[in-house]
């Protein structure tokens, strides 16, 4: 593929991305505008969706610092390291090739890994979780993303976390680190294609879960049994919910997570996250996506598409495409 090919579908992609926002904008500047010849009078700032908190479970959004490295321009994907405590893994979107970044708190580059046997077609999302060897932790790469909804199948990366040794910093993208070859689990969905940009795993099955972007319709929540995960060979996804966020943007998810102890899930669109808390009788996980979502205000994002639990699970932390990149922090204050 050509320098000039790749640039061109970057920003096709991007225009695609931003037509939309405009069109959401203008849908709801016209309700906004309804209102008020119908004599109500809502806030100047409703061009952006009215939140619903979460009762105080999490304390205001704290900007902690832009994100240092240049080449980290549209950060698709967090997840909070296992191997490296205090560290984060993100990656760029389609075009942006097969590299991940370790970054700290600080907003810091911690270095650059190539992942050895994967390709980024439309990398949207980035998690952790469990895989053969039991004594390490692996990184899921999904390779999700379709816009034109055409894909037959799409895929998922698993390889093993890299441990960033104090040196790191010393890796770039033009002199990366190489990871070990990563496995690729080939995925197709059970009623046709679907674009998507959020990636879960869970921390103890090791399931996969993909969580479909939908602008008008409810999004999917797809389940691939880590039994049924083979390379060389499509599995099958299964169905196992719907979700629909508050707010104007319906189910346009854009990123999630599970927390390290299995118990919440986070997700995210341009200008919330959304929370679940799966109930303390719950047999199955599945039961998840039917419990309500507390709506999380994550501050100010020019394209928010990647958020991750801290890996204590006592806050959640996000990014944005587009630099500068922050990287956004909020604490919960209950239990």
């Amino acid at each position: 593929m050509t320098a000039s090919i790749c640039v061109h579908r970057r920003f096709t992609k991007a225009m695609r991305h931003r037509f939309l926002l405009v069109i959401l904008l203008a849908l709801s500047a016209a309700a906004i505008f309804a209102l008020a010849r119908a004599g109500l009078h809502p806030s100047v700032e409703a061009a952006r969706p009215v939140a619903v908190e979460s009762a105080g479970a999490y304390g205001p959004p704290v900007h902690l610092a832009d994100l240092a490295d240049a080449s980290i321009t549209e950060s698709s994907g967090l997840v909070a390291s296992r191997r490296n405590p205090g560290l984060f893994w993100t990656h760029n979107d389609s075009g942006g090739g097969p590299f991940i970044y370790a970054l700290d708190r600080r907003g810091q580059t911690r270095g650059v890994w190539q992942v050895a046997g994967a390709a980024n077609r439309d990398w949207e999302d980035i998690a952790a979780g469990p895989g053969p060897r039991s004594t390490l932790s692996y990184l899921y790469l999904g390779d999700i993303g379709d816009n034109s909804r055409r894909r037959e199948e799409v895929i998922v990366y698993r390889v093993v976390e890299p441990l960033v040794p104090t040196a790191g910093s010393a890796s770039t993208r033009k002199n990366p680190r190489q990871t070990e070859t990563a496995e690729v689990f080939r995925l197709s969905y059970p009623d046709g294609s679907h674009d998507a940009e959020a990636l879960l795993v869970h921390p103890r099955t090791g399931d996969i879960y993909i969580v479909t972007k939908s602008f008008l319709s409810a999004a999917g929540v797809y389940r691939a049994p880590v039994t049924a995960l083979r390379g060389g060979r499509v599995t099958k996804l299964v169905r196992v919910g719907d979700l629909r966020v508050p707010g104007l943007l319906s189910s346009a998810i854009t990123g999630g997570d599970i927390s390290p102890d299995g118990r919440r899930v986070v997700l995210c669109d341009y200008f919330y996250a959304y929370e679940m808390v799966l109930p303390g009788s719950a047999v199955s996980f599945d039961k998840i996506w039917d419990q309500p979502l507390s709506t999380i205000n994550l501050g100010s994002r020019q394209q928010g598409e990647s958020i991750c639990y801290r890996l204590d699970g006592r806050a959640i932390l996000a990014t944005s495409e587009k630099r500068p990149t922050p990287l956004i922090e909020v604490e919960r204050s209950g239990r």
